[in-house]
C-alpha cells in the first residue's frame, strides 16, 4: 500500500552558494537585522526587487537549513496533480487542512489500490453475464428531480423546510376550527397557497425543462455489437459489456474501455470539453492484444476487473484477461460518456460503467448550496418579530380574561360575548368553554389576526430580488469577456448581497492574475544563460517542414535566441552542441503533446502544426522546441517522429512516467535511432536537484541554480531538465519491472512511483527553461482598487516563492514600502519559533505606527504596511495545529499575505483558518482544479472560466472570465445588491409591523373579542398584491450611487463592510417608526368619527387605504433614482388597492357591503388621510434630514456631492469613515 507521506514533503533544499558563481543579477539572500531601539524605525534592504528599484523593508525568518533557490513546477504538474487529488471516491470523509493528518488524501482513486472486494467484474460482449451477480445501472440518465407522482408531495415537502412555511400552515389549519375562525377559511389559506403554487410552478417548469433534455439524450442512438453485427441502438438500452463502436465526432454514450481504434497504432484522440470544458484534445490507446480483433468475424471474450464507478474523471484502475494474458488499464485506456472522438475514424469499446454510475453524472452534482449573512441575520430579527408577536398575543389574551372576569355576570347580554342565542324562540346558551379555555381560544385567535407580523411574502420577494439582481449581473456588458466570449454567471442566486461585504479575497495566481497563456522565453543550457534580450519573432524566419508535400509551420512564434539557435543547427561534434541538442530533445519528447496539422487562415499553401497538450506549459515547451529546428510531427502509442532540422527521426517510446505530486516530475524513456536507451526528466527544481548526480559538472549545477533564481525574480515560471543513458541491464531491469508494475492487481501505484524513483536518478543536469505567464489586463488597478476599498487580498500558489514575489510587485499587490516578514521553515519548533519572532516584531510595527500617529511624525519606515509571505512547508506544521492562532494573529495584522507553494487542501486550509476566527466574509476565486476545495470553503466562491477548463467554474458561485471583473462585480453590484436587499427586508418588517399594530390597537377598543374592522380579504391581500410589487421593482433597479462613483472612489465599499444598510440597530429604529406610524394611522379616524355613526366596516376601510398609502409613501420617500417604473409601480398599487376595496365593499355576501362609498362621499375621509400621512411621515423626514445634515456617511456624502456635481472635491475635502474591524465570530 501507499507509504504514509506529508502532504507537502519538506524538499532537500540546495546550498545558496551563489558566492561561487560568475558574474549573475542573483539576488541576496541574506538575512537583515531589524533595530526597534530608534525611535524612527530603521530596517535593512533584505533583496532588491528586479521590478522596482525602490528599496524594500524585508524581514526574513528561516529555518537552521538556506532557502533553496527551488524553481516553478509547470502548469502541466500542476494540472496532473491536481486530477491526481481533487476527486475522490463518493461519501463523506474527514479531511485534514494540514498536512500530515491528511496524507492519503491527496492521492486519486486512479492511485488507490484495487481489491477483489471493491472491484467491478465487466465480460466482453456478454451483458447477460456481466449483470448476472451485480445489477448493474442502465444507461438510462435522469436528471430532473420530479415525476408525475412525486412532484406534489416531494415539492411541498421540500417547501416547507422553510420554517416559516410550517408556520403558516399552522395559521391556516387553526383558522379552519370553528373555535378560532376569525377569517373566512378561504382566505385564511390563500396566501400561503399562493406563495406554495408560485414556487411550485417555478419548479415545475424547470424540471419540465430537465425532463425534455433527458428524453432527448436517452433516445439518441449508437452502434452496439449484436449477433455479431453493428446495429443501432437507443443510448438507454446500452448494458454494461456491451461493445459500441464510436464514430468520428460522435459523443459517447458511456464509459467504455478502448479495444481497437481506426488508428493501426490504436490512437484515438477525444475532445472532453463536455465533461471538464477543456479544448484541447487527448490520447486515448488501445492495448496491442485487442487492436487486430475485428468484432464482426470473430468472437471477443474476455473479462475486465476494474474499480468501482467514482467521481473521478482523470483516474481508472482495472486489467484486463484477454486470450490468457492479463493486461493492466489505467485513464489512458478509458473514454467517458461526453466525450467526443476527434481526427479518428472510429473507435470499439466495451462499455464499463452506464447511466448514472458513469463519472460525469457522478459529477453531475452543481455547487455546494450556501446561506447569505443577510439571509441569516434575518432569522434572529424573524425570532424578535414572533417575541413580539407573542407579547401582543399575551396582551390580548390577559386582557381579555380580565375583561371576562370583571364582566362575567353581563355576558348573557354584551355584544360579542353574550352566551344566549335570542334568534331562536327558546333562547340557548353559545358553546360557552370556560374561562380559561376562552383565554386559549383567544391567544389562538390573537395568532391567526396578527399573523403577518411574520411577512411570508418576503421570502418570495427576496428570491424575484435576486433574480432580478442576477439579470442585471450577467448582461453587465463591462463583465462581458471578448476573449473567451462568455457572459458572467451568476451560479447560486441566493448569495447576491454577500457580494457587497467582503472583506477578505483569495485568489490563485496563475490562470487568475496571469492569463495562463504560456509564452517560452529563454533557457540555461548547460550552465549557459541565452536571455541576452537579442531574441527575435520574425514570421519568416519560422522553422519548417515538409509533410505530403505541403510546408508545415509552428502555429505559436517563438522568440529564439540567435547564439542558442545557431548552436541546435550546428553539426559540429563538440560538447556544447551535443547539450544543445539533448536539451531541446527532451523539450520534443518528454511530454504528452498531440501534433495536429491543421489550416491556415490566410494561405492555404502553409499548413500549422497545432500542438495539443493539457498543459499550457507542455505546449509553450513543444513550441520552443520546434522553433529551434526540433519539431515534433507525429506521436503514437509506441514511438514518436521528431523532425530534427530536416532529418525525420523516429524514438521509440518504452514507457512514460508521469507527472505526479510526490515526485514532482515527470520522464520518458525512448529507445533513440543509434540503438542507444535514454531516459529525459523535467520537473522541479525542488524535486530535480535530489536526483541530479551533483558530484558531476559542479560548476555547471551552481550556474543552473543562479539562473533559475534569476528566472524566479523576473517572475517566470522555471523547470529543470535532466537525462542519463540507460545500460542494456539497466533498460531490462526497468522494463520487467515496469511491466509487472503496470500489471500489477495490488499495489500498483506504489510499484509504478517506485519503478519511476529507480530510474530517475543519478541524471546529468541538461538545464532549465524559463516561460513567462503575463498579468491579465487590469489585475494592478483591479488589486489597488479592491485595498482601497478596505479588502485584504491573499495570493495563495502552487509557484515557487521568488516567481510569486515577483507577480506580486508587478500586480501592486507588493509594494517597495511594505516591511516584508518571510517564514521559511523546516520543522515544527522552527515554524513556532519563527511566528513567535514575527508577532513580536509585528506588535512592534504597530506600535511604533501608533506612536507615529500621535507625535504627528511622518516616517515612512514607521507607517509602511506589513506584507507576510510563508512557504507551504512552513504550512504543513501550522495548519492543523497549535500554531494556526498565531498565523491568524500575524496575518490579520498584515496588509498582504503571499502564500507560496501551498497545496489544493492547504488552499482551503487557509480560508477555513479565517473563517473559524472571524464573522468576515470571504471569497476565493481561481481557475483550476487545485482551486475547488478553496472555492467551496469560501462564503463567496468565483471562478475563472480559463485555459484549465471548468472545474472551478462548476465547483463556483459566480463565474467570469478576467480577474478584473471582480472590482465592479463587488464595488458596483455587490454594494447595490446590499444596500437594497438590507434596505428591502427592513421595509418589509416596517409594512407589516404597521398594519399588524393597527389590528391590535383595535382589538384594545373591541373588548379584545379579536373582530377585525378591516375585511378578511384585504388583511390577506395586503402583504401579496397592496404592497408587495414596489418594494420588489425599487430593490431591483434603484441605485444610490452611480457605477462610475462608486469605481472611483472604493472607499464606499466600506458601509457594506461596517453593515450600514442592515444592522440592530436599524430594526429597533424602524420598530419604532412603525408603532409610531400604526399609532397615528389609528387614532387620526378615532378622533375624528367619535362622536359620528360611521360603521365599523367604513372605518376599517379608510385603515386599509392610510395604510398602503402610507407605506407606498414611505418608500418613495427613500427612493434614489426615480424613473417611469417606480411611479407606475407606486402609484398604481396604491390605484390597485382603491379598486379592489371597492370590488370587495360592492359584493353583498360581506359585511362592509358598500361601506366604501358611504365614507368616501364625505371630506372628512379624505382630511383624515392627509391629517394621517403628514403625521406620521413628518418625524421621519425631520430625524432623516437632520441625521443627514450633521452626521452624514460616506454614501450621503456622495451622493449630495453627485446630484450637485461637486464629487471630484470629496477626496479633498472629506475623510472617508475608517473600516472598523467587526467582533472576532465566537
Amino acid at each position: 500500500m501507499v507509504t504514509e507521506r506529508p502532504l507537502l514533503i519538506p524538499s532537500p533544499r540546495t546550498p545558496n552558494s551563489t558566492q561561487d558563481l560568475p558574474s549573475l543579477p542573483v539576488l541576496s539572500c541574506s538575512v537583515v537585522k531589524v533595530n526597534l531601539d530608534n525611535s524612527r524605525l530603521a530596517s535593512g534592504m533584505a533583496s532588491q526587487n528586479p521590478i522596482e528599484s525602490s528599496s524594500s523593508n524585508e524581514i526574513s525568518y528561516k529555518s537552521s537549513s538556506r532557502r533553496s533557490l527551488s524553481s516553478n513546477p509547470s502548469r502541466a504538474s500542476r494540472g496532473n496533480s491536481v486530477r491526481a487529488g481533487s476527486f475522490r471516491d463518493l461519501g463523506p470523509r474527514p479531511v485534514r487542512l494540514g498536512s500530515r493528518g491528511g496524507d492519503s488524501e491527496m492521492f486519486s482513486a486512479s492511485q488507490k489500490e484495487i481489491s477483489d472486494e471493491d472491484a467491478r467484474l465487466v465480460y466482453l460482449n456478454e451483458p447477460a453475464k456481466s449483470n448476472e451477480r451485480f445489477e448493474f445501472s442502465g444507461n438510462s440518465v435522469r436528471t430532473s428531480k420530479y415525476s408525475l407522482i412525486s412532484f406534489i408531495p416531494r415539492n411541498l415537502f421540500e417547501q416547507f423546510h422553510r420554517v416559516a412555511y410550517v408556520y403558516f400552515l399552522i395559521i391556516a389549519v387553526l383558522n379552519q376550527l370553528p373555535q378560532l375562525a376569525v377569517f373566512g377559511r378561504g382566505a385564511s389559506i390563500m396566501p400561503l397557497a399562493f406563495v406554495l403554487l408560485v414556487t411550485a410552478v417555478k419548479d415545475a417548469y424547470e424540471d419540465w425543462r430537465r425532463h425534455m433534455s433527458d428524453r432527448i439524450e436517452n433516445n439518441r442512438l449508437a452502434w452496439v455489437l449484436v449477433n455479431d453485427q453493428f446495429q443501432q441502438k437507443k443510448w438507454k438500452d446500452i448494458q454494461v459489456g456491451e461493445i459500441i463502436k464510436i464514430q468520428a465526432n460522435d459523443t459517447l454514450p458511456c464509459d467504455m474501455v478502448l479495444l481497437s481504434t481506426s488508428d493501426s497504432t490504436g490512437v484515438a484522440y477525444v475532445q472532453t470539453i463536455n465533461l471538464d470544458g477543456e479544448s484541447n484534445l487527448k490520447t486515448r490507446y488501445a492495448k496491442q492484444e485487442t487492436l487486430s480483433k475485428i468484432p464482426e468475424k470473430e468472437k471477443i471474450c474476455g473479462l475486465i476487473k476494474c474499480d468501482k464507478p467514482n467521481r473521478n474523471i482523470y483516474g481508472f484502475l482495472g486489467n484486463m484477461d484477454v486470450d490468457e494474458k492479463r493486461l493492466s488499464l489505467g485513464p489512458s485506456n478509458i473514454i467517458l460518456r461526453g466525450c467526443e472522438l476527434k481526427n479518428t475514424d472510429w473507435a470499439i469499446g466495451v462499455a464499463v460503467y452506464c447511466g448514472r454510475e458513469t463519472k460525469a453524472m457522478l459529477n453531475n452534482s452543481g455547487a455546494p448550496s450556501k446561506r447569505s449573512w443577510l439571509e441569516s441575520r434575518m432569522n434572529s430579527e424573524i425570532i424578535v418579530l414572533s417575541v413580539f408577536l407573542i407579547a401582543l398575543c399575551t396582551v390580548v389574551s390577559i386582557s381579555a380574561a380580565v375583561w371576562l372576569r370583571r364582566h362575567r355576570d353581563e355576558l348573557d347580554t354584551l355584544p360579542f360575548y353574550r352566551r344566549k342565542d335570542f334568534s331562536d324562540a327558546e333562547p340557548k346558551n353559545y358553546n360557552y368553554y370556560g374561562w380559561a379555555a376562552e383565554i386559549l381560544f383567544t391567544f389562538l385567535m390573537s395568532v391567526i389576526v396578527f399573523q403577518i407580523m411574520i411577512p411570508i411574502s418576503l421570502y418570495i420577494s427576496m428570491e424575484l430580488v435576486r433574480v432580478g439582481q442576477a439579470y442585471f449581473m450577467v448582461h453587465d456588458t463591462q463583465m462581458f469577456d471578448e476573449a473567451s466570449n462568455s457572459r458572467f454567471q451568476c451560479r447560486a442566486l441566493n448569495i447576491n448581497e454577500d457580494l457587497g461585504q467582503i472583506k477578505y479575497v483569495f485568489s490563485d495566481k496563475t490562470g487568475t492574475l496571469t492569463e495562463n497563456k504560456m509564452e517560452f522565453q529563454c533557457a540555461s543550457v548547460w550552465g549557459v544563460d541565452y536571455s541576452d534580450g537579442k531574441a527575435s519573432t520574425n514570421q519568416q524566419d519560422r522553422y519548417s517542414v515538409k509533410v505530403d508535400g505541403k510546408i508545415v509551420k509552428p502555429k505559436m512564434t517563438v522568440k529564439v535566441d540567435p547564439q542558442l539557435l545557431e548552436l541546435s543547427r550546428s553539426g559540429r561534434d563538440t560538447e556544447e552542441v551535443k547539450h544543445v541538442h539533448d536539451f531541446f530533445l527532451a523539450l520534443a519528447a518528454c511530454n504528452t503533446i498531440v501534433p495536429l496539422i491543421v489550416d491556415h487562415k490566410s494561405d492555404p499553401t502553409v499548413k500549422l502544426m497545432d500542438y495539443q497538450g493539457e498543459s499550457p506549459d507542455e505546449q509553450a515547451l513543444a513550441y520552443a522546441a520546434a522553433a529551434y529546428g526540433f519539431m515534433l510531427i507525429e506521436r503514437t502509442s509506441g514511438h514518436i517522429i521528431i523532425d530534427i532540422h530536416g532529418e525525420r527521426q523516429r524514438f521509440n517510446v518504452f514507457g512514460l512516467h508521469e507527472f505526479d505530486s510526490d515526485r514532482k516530475r515527470m520522464s520518458v524513456i525512448l529507445g533513440c535511432p543509434d540503438s542507444t536507451m535514454r531516459v529525459f526528466v523535467k520537473g522541479a527544481d525542488t524535486s530535480m536537484f535530489s536526483v541530479i548526480n551533483r558530484s558531476l559538472n559542479k560548476n555547471v549545477i551552481r550556474a543552473t541554480e543562479g539562473h533559475l533564481h534569476a528566472y524566479s525574480s523576473l517572475g517566470l515560471r522555471t523547470l529543470v531538465i535532466g537525462m542519463r543513458d540507460l545500460s542494456d541491464s539497466e533498460f531490462e531491469d526497468w522494463h520487467f519491472s515496469f511491466e509487472a508494475a503496470s500489471t500489477a492487481v495490488v499495489g500498483r501505484a506504489a510499484l509504478l512511483r517506485k519503478v519511476a524513483s529507480d530510474v530517475e536518478k543519478s541524471l546529468t543536469i541538461l538545464g532549465a527553461s524559463a516561460i513567462e505567464d503575463k498579468l491579465q489586463q487590469g489585475v494592478p488597478e483591479a488589486i489597488e482598487s479592491l485595498r482601497t476599498a478596505g479588502i485584504k487580498v491573499w495570493v495563495l500558489t502552487g509557484d515557487k516563492q521568488e516567481t510569486a514575489m515577483s507577480i506580486g510587485y508587478s500586480s501592486k499587490l507588493l509594494t517597495n514600502k511594505m516591511t516584508q516578514i518571510i517564514i521559511n521553515s523546516n520543522s515544527r519548533d522552527s515554524c513556532r519559533r519563527c511566528l513567535e519572532d514575527a508577532l513580536v516584531m509585528s506588535k512592534k510595527l504597530r506600535t511604533v505606527s501608533e506612536t507615529s500617529d500621535h507625535t504627528g511624525t511622518s516616517s515612512e519606515a514607521a507607517r509602511s504596511p506589513v506584507a507576510l509571505i510563508i512557504d507551504g512547508t512552513s504550512l504543513v506544521y501550522v495548519l492543523d495545529s497549535e500554531l494556526e492562532e498565531q498565523l491568524f494573529q500575524l496575518a490579520s495584522t498584515c496588509s498582504v499575505v503571499l502564500c507560496c507553494r501551498v497545496a489544493p487542501l492547504q488552499k482551503a486550509g487557509i480560508v477555513a483558518l479565517v473563517k473559524k476566527r472571524t464573522s468576515d466574509m470571504t471569497l476565493s476565486i481561481g481557475d483550476g482544479a487545485n482551486d475547488v476545495s478553496m472555492i467551496q470553503m469560501a462564503d463567496v466562491g468565483v471562478g475563472i472560466s480559463g485555459q484549465e477548463g471548468r472545474q472551478a467554474v462548476m465547483a463556483s458561485d459566480f463565474a467570469m472570465g478576467q480577474f478584473r471583473f471582480l472590482v465592479p462585480l463587488l464595488l458596483v453590484h455587490g454594494h447595490w445588491n446590499y444596500q437594497r436587499m438590507g434596505y428591502m427586508i427592513l421595509y418589509n418588517f416596517y409594512r407589516n409591523a404597521v398594519f399588524v399594530f393597527v389590528l391590535f390597537w383595535y382589538a384594545l377598543f373591541a373588548c379584545f373579542t379579536l373582530t377585525t374592522a378591516i375585511n378578511e380579504w384585504s388583511s390577506m391581500l395586503y402583504s401579496i398584491i397592496y404592497t408587495s410589487l414596489p418594494t420588489i421593482v425599487v430593490a431591483v433597479l434603484d441605485k444610490d450611487l452611480s457605477r462610475s462613483n462608486l469605481l472611483k472612489y472604493p472607499q464606499l465599499y466600506g458601509a457594506g463592510q461596517r453593515q450600514e444598510a442592515y444592522n440592530r440597530k436599524l430594526f429597533w429604529l424602524t420598530m419604532l417608526d412603525t408603532v409610531w406610524q400604526s399609532l397615528v394611522v389609528f387614532f387620526v379616524p378615532i378622533f375624528a368619527y367619535w362622536a359620528s355613526t360611521i360603521d365599523v366596516p367604513s372605518i376599517g376601510d379608510l385603515w386599509t387605504l392610510a395604510v398602503v398609502i402610507l407605506v407606498n409613501l414611505h418608500l418613495a420617500m427613500d427612493i434614489i433614482r426615480w424613473n417611469w417604473i417606480f411611479h407606475a409601480v407606486i402609484w398604481g398599487s396604491i390605484v390597485a388597492t382603491f379598486i379592489c376595496v371597492v370590488i370587495l365593499d360592492a359584493m353583498p355576501m360581506f359585511a362592509g357591503y358598500w361601506a366604501i362609498f358611504n365614507i368616501m362621499g364625505e371630506w372628512s375621509f379624505w382630511e383624515c388621510l392627509l391629517c394621517i400621512i403628514i403625521a406620521a411621515l413628518l418625524p421621519r423626514f425631520v430625524v432623516k434630514v437632520l441625521y443627514q445634515y450633521f452626521t452624514p456617511d460616506d454614501i450621503q456624502i456622495a451622493r449630495e456631492a453627485e446630484k450637485f456635481g461637486r464629487l471630484r472635491d470629496i477626496a479633498v475635502e472629506v475623510e472617508m469613515n475608517p473600516i472598523m474591524e467587526p467582533p472576532p465570530r465566537r
